[in-house]
C-alpha cells in the first residue's frame, strides 16, 4: 500500500508540473515567430512600401502596402499564420498584386519587424485598428486570414459588417479545439489563455465568406474548414482541395480561386444595381 502511494503521489506530482509548464509556456507552442523581417526590395516588391503602424497603446506595428490598380479592385488585408514571419509570405504577396489588387499586410504584435507580445485579444484589436483606418480611405477591402490567422480575420469581420469578402486559409474551429486533440490529458479550456473561438463568432459575420483547405492537412484538419463552412452565413463558398497540404494551398492557385469568387461577387452585385 506505502509503494502505491509513493507512486500514486509521484505521478500526481509529473502531472502537476507538466500541466504547470503548459500552461506558463502555451503561447510559445501557439505563437511561432522567426526569422529577421526582410524589406519589399529585397523581395523584389518594387511597389510595395514598408511603413509602420501606432496602436491606440503606442505599440508599433510593421506594414507592408499597395495600392490596388484601380478603384474598383479590393484591397487585401492580409493576416499571416503563427510561424516564421510575415516577410516570408512575400511570394503570396506578389500573387496578389498580380491580380491587381492592393494589399495591406501586418507584422503580429511580437513578430519580426513589430512591437509588443502576441496575445489574442491584442491581434484583434490591432486588426480592428487596421481596418478601419483602411476602410476610411474608401474602396472594397478583403480580409485574408492564413491559418492562425483566420481567427483574427472571422474576429475582425464579426465586428465590421463593411468587410466585401473574407478568405480563410486552412482555417480552424477554435484554437482550444486543436489544443484538446494534441493535449487530451490537459483541462484546455480551463487553461488556455488564446482559444479564438471561430465556431462561436463566425455565425456573427455577414460578409462573403470563400473557405480553402486541403484534404491532406496534417496540422488543421479539413474537418475543421467544414464545420466552419456549415456554420457560416451565405454567401458562402467551400473549396476541399484534394491532396493539398497546410501549407501549399497557394501552389494550388489559392489566388485563382479567390479572383474567381470575387469576380462573381462583384457581377452578382452589379446586377442587383
Amino acid at each position: 500500500m506505502r509503494t502505491f502511494k509513493i507512486a500514486l503521489i509521484s505521478i500526481v506530482a509529473v502531472y502537476l508540473a507538466a500541466a504547470s509548464y503548459m500552461y506558463v509556456f502555451q503561447r510559445d507552442f501557439v505563437f511561432r515567430p522567426s526569422g529577421v523581417a526582410s524589406t519589399p526590395a529585397d523581395e523584389g516588391l518594387a511597389q510595395v512600401i514598408a511603413g509602420e503602424f501606432s496602436a491606440s497603446d503606442g505599440t508599433p506595428l510593421l506594414l507592408w502596402s499597395a495600392a490596388p490598380k484601380s478603384a474598383d479592385l479590393p484591397t487585401v488585408i492580409y493576416f499571416h499564420g503563427n510561424g516564421g514571419n510575415m516577410t516570408e509570405r512575400a511570394w503570396r504577396f506578389e500573387q496578389i498584386l498580380q491580380k491587381g489588387y492592393g494589399l495591406l499586410a501586418v507584422s503580429y504584435r511580437g513578430y519580426p519587424g513589430s512591437g509588443g507580445a502576441p496575445s489574442e485579444a491584442d491581434f484583434i484589436s490591432d486588426g480592428l485598428e487596421i481596418f478601419d483606418a483602411l476602410a476610411k480611405k474608401g474602396g472594397p477591402i478583403i480580409l485574408h486570414g492564413e491559418s492562425l490567422g483566420t481567427g483574427v480575420a472571422i474576429a475582425v469581420a464579426a465586428q465590421r459588417p463593411n468587410v466585401d469578402l473574407v478568405v480563410l486559409e486552412a482555417p480552424y474551429t477554435a484554437i482550444s479545439d486543436i489544443a484538446k486533440d494534441q493535449y487530451f490529458w490537459l483541462p484546455v479550456d480551463l487553461m488556455i489563455k488564446d482559444p479564438f473561438l471561430s465556431r462561436e463568432r463566425i455565425g456573427n459575420v455577414t460578409s462573403p465568406i470563400l473557405i480553402v483547405h486541403g484534404t491532406e492537412d496534417r496540422v488543421i484538419p479539413v474537418e475543421h474548414g467544414e464545420r466552419l463552412y456549415d456554420l457560416a452565413n451565405s454567401p458562402k463558398q467551400l473549396n476541399i482541395l484534394n491532396g493539398a497540404g497546410h501549407g501549399n494551398l497557394w501552389k494550388r492557385d489559392l489566388m485563382g480561386l479567390v479572383d474567381m469568387f470575387w469576380t462573381d461577387l462583384a457581377a452578382s452585385k452589379s446586377l442587383q444595381n
